[in-house]
Order: C-alpha cells, then sequence, then structure tokens
C-alpha cells in the first residue's frame, strides 16, 4: 500500500491518461488494489466511457475524478499536466499521440511515464523536450512496461552489484529470454508498425534506428565498441557457460531495448563501464530442433526489420491491420493469468567477475504484468521521492528511478535477485 503524502500544491497525486484502453483498464485495476489513499484521477476523451471504467474498480476508486483530455486539442492537455505530479499514459502510437502530452509535462514540472516502444518517439522528445524537462524538473520516463523494465532494471541491479563487490566494470552483458507465456499487446504490435511505416519513408529514420545508440544523449562521447547485432543466432555457451546445451535467437524487442539500456548508461555517466556491450536473446531450449528453430527466428526477424524498415509503406494497408490485433484489445482475464516470464542476464566484469541477474513475473507480459510495472513506475514517480535519482529531463527507467523500483518490485509480485558466479 501506498500512503499519499500531504501538502504538495498539484491536485493530483497521479492522472491515467488512456484509462478506456485495454492496458489502460488494466492498470487504473492495479492502482486501485496497489494506490492506498493515492489521489488519482482518471483521464481520456470520453466521460461516459471514463465512468464506466471508473464503475467497474470497486469501492475504493469511486471517488476518482474523471479528467476531460484529448491529445489533439493541446490546452487539455496542458491544463491537466497541470493538475498532477505524474501522469502515466497508455495513449499509442506514441509517435503520433505522444509529443503533445510529452511538451505539457515539460512544460509544467509534471513528471511522466509511458508504454513507448518507438525509439524515434524516443528520439524525438530528447531532442524537443529533454531541456525543458530538465530546467522545469520534469521526470519523462519512457518504456516502463515488459518494454524495458526488466532489461533495465536486471542491468541496473548487475552494475549495483559489481560495484559493491568492488569488482569493476561491466563488460559484455547479455538478457536471455528462458521463458514465456502470452503475447504483445495491440498496441505494441501497432507501436511496432508505426515504427516500420517511418522508417520505410525516411532514410535518416533507418540510419538512426540501425545506430546502437540511437538514444544516447551525446553521440560523439559514445565508445567505438564495433558491431553489435540487435539479433543474433547464437549458442548458449557464447553467452555463459550456464547456458551451454542451449540455442538462442535474437529477441524480437532487442532493437528497442538496447538502445534504451545504452541510454541508462550514458545517462548516469556510463557509470556501467565505457567497454559496455549489451545484447538480447530469447532461448529455444536444447532439443535436436533448437538451431533450426534459432536460424529460422533469427532470419525472419532479420528480414523483417531490414525489409519492413524499407518497403512497409508498399504493403496494402487492410491487410496489414487485418493481421495485427487492433489496439485496446486483448486475451481473456483466464489467458492473462497464465501468462508469465523469465528473464536472465549475464554479464562480466572488467576483472573477471560473472553475475547473473534473474527477473521472474506472473501474468501476460504485454498485459498483466506491463500495467503491473507501468502502475509501479507511476507510483514510485509520485511517491518514492528520496529514492529517484537527481537527474531530470527524458530519462529511463533505471536512470530516473532504478533505486525506487528495486524495493517496490517485490511487494508487486515481481522477482529480482543477482548472484555472483564465480
Amino acid at each position: 500500500m501506498t500512503d499519499a503524502p500531504r501538502g504538495n500544491d498539484r491536485e493530483f497525486d497521479i492522472v491515467l491518461y488512456g484509462a478506456t484502453g485495454f492496458v489502460g483498464k488494466l492498470t487504473a485495476e492495479y492502482l486501485a488494489r496497489a494506490g492506498g489513499d493515492a489521489r488519482i484521477a482518471l483521464a481520456g476523451r470520453s466521460t461516459e466511457r471514463l465512468q464506466q471504467v471508473r464503475r467497474s474498480l470497486g469501492q475504493s476508486a469511486q471517488a476518482w475524478p474523471i479528467v476531460s483530455a484529448d491529445a489533439a486539442k493541446q490546452s487539455s492537455l496542458d491544463e491537466m499536466a497541470a493538475r498532477t505530479r505524474v501522469v502515466i499514459t497508455t495513449v499509442g502510437p506514441y509517435t503520433r499521440y505522444g509529443p503533445p502530452l510529452v511538451a505539457a509535462c515539460a512544460a509544467a514540472g509534471t513528471d511522466y511515464a509511458d508504454l513507448t516502444g518507438e525509439a524515434m518517439f524516443v528520439r524525438e522528445s530528447i531532442d524537443l523536450y529533454h531541456k525543458q524537462a530538465a530546467d522545469t524538473g520534469a521526470r519523462i520516463v519512457h518504456a516502463c512496461g515488459f518494454d524495458s523494465v526488466p532489461s533495465d532494471l536486471t542491468v541496473y541491479a548487475l552494475y549495483k552489484a559489481a560495484r559493491e563487490d568492488g569488482a569493476g566494470e561491466l563488460t559484455d552483458t547479455n538478457l536471455v529470454v528462458r521463458s514465456f507465456r502470452g503475447g504483445f499487446s495491440g498496441g505494441t504490435l501497432a507501436s511496432m508498425m508505426e515504427v516500420l511505416n517511418t522508417a520505410s519513408s525516411d532514410p535518416e529514420a533507418r540510419r538512426q534506428l540501425a545506430d546502437p545508440y540511437t538514444l544516447t544523449p551525446d553521440r560523439g562521447a559514445e565508445p567505438d565498441l564495433g558491431p553489435q547485432p540487435d539479433l543474433p543466432l547464437r549458442r548458449g555457451r557464447q553467452i555463459a557457460p550456464e547456458l551451454d546445451k542451449v540455442w538462442t535467437a535474437g529477441f524480437v524487442m532487442a532493437p528497442y531495448n538496447t538502445r534504451i539500456v545504452r541510454r541508462s548508461n550514458a545517462l548516469l555517466d556510463w557509470a556501467y563501464g565505457r567497454g559496455f556491450r549489451y545484447s538480447e536473446s530469447v532461448g529455444l531450449g536444447s532439443s535436436p530442433a533448437a538451431p533450426v528453430a534459432a536460424g529460422v527466428v533469427t532470419g525472419v526477424s532479420n528480414a523483417t526489420f531490414a525489409l519492413g524498415s524499407r518497403y512497409f509503406r508498399r504493403l496494402p494497408r487492410g491487410l496489414v491491420e487485418r493481421l495485427a490485433p487492433k489496439p485496446g484489445t486483448g486475451p481473456s482475464e483466464k489467458s492473462r493469468e497464465r501468462g508469465f516470464y523469465k528473464i536472465e542476464t549475464y554479464t562480466t566484469t572488467t576483472t573477471n567477475a560473472r553475475y547473473v541477474a534473474r527477473m521472474e513475473q506472473r501474468g501476460d507480459p504485454g498485459y498483466k504484468a506491463t500495467s503491473v510495472l507501468l502502475g509501479e513506475c507511476g507510483l514510485a514517480l509520485a511517491f518514492d521521492r528520496d529514492k529517484l535519482s537527481d537527474l531530470r529531463g527524458v530519462l529511463t527507467p533505471a536512470a530516473a528511478i532504478g533505486d525506487a523500483l528495486l524495493a517496490r518490485l517485490p511487494a508487486a509480485g515481481v522477482t529480482l535477485q543477482t548472484q555472483r558466479l564465480n
């Protein structure tokens, strides 16, 4: 439970914008359970639909105010941002709908958390609003769901463990999705299509998306570490001896998550290390069919990103829309409850110390698990000010709220443990 502090000058602690969407409703349900006496409001375009969501949340949320706000009406976003300490938003695709809200929060000095998986939106946010947000004291925190909290937080936990041991800086660091049940939300897939659509019409966007440091605060300050493939095909033993018989393929969200993690390192003044290299894979087991599966998955993923970023706009729009789940839709409650993920992130330090961070969570990663992670990020921004970093501007989960999340997540049913392996 969270107790709201008194005496601040904002009407609300948290405004949840997009509460009528599928993941928005799940986030509202989580906040109703975990928010204690936090002053929470629900926001969106339709007052009637917001009232329906509020009625479904139980007694603790029946007094939550309704705020009318529309991405097409900047004044409504400005007013909403000025009334609250934190805005949580699930309204995507963010490239299309996100910039006006980031602008409103940056101007008002209001903290912000979203679920974006769109690298070019984050780049635009950095370029247009980082300085203003830093000046007003706002924390604009992107990627607060399954993309990219597990990636960002496991690496941050490894850094803290190595620092505590005096074991040096991180070097080769690799996340492996060991088990996973569930799917990607319609909103996530819509965001992925938005990325491909942008890249297919803009050569500069394609160039930036191919750069491992797309989201860095200072490209010229980044080390030259050679190629860092987004979607590698590897035997597990190339990552860690503990994965000797496992085959791995590139993880589909690696092209985005890796950039978030590298931005965290830069924002923290390269605390992970100047020789820090990072990749993400998905484990496909050790059966005789595993190498074939790994090759197919890696080949399809690489072809999708390589060809999609050039020719996506040529695909029939109706075909694309029919194949993808619609934003605002999702699986049944039974399916969401059956979902889970388990990841392991391995690192070797400059003193050859080896560590692993293991993170597990129940619930469909794209839906239930994401709503918990987003809700906890918003609660941390609102109530854990003593555990937040001193950084302001356009940030990442680890750089903004890493310590607060490490403290909060166990009570939310998320396990994250680090272990030294030698």
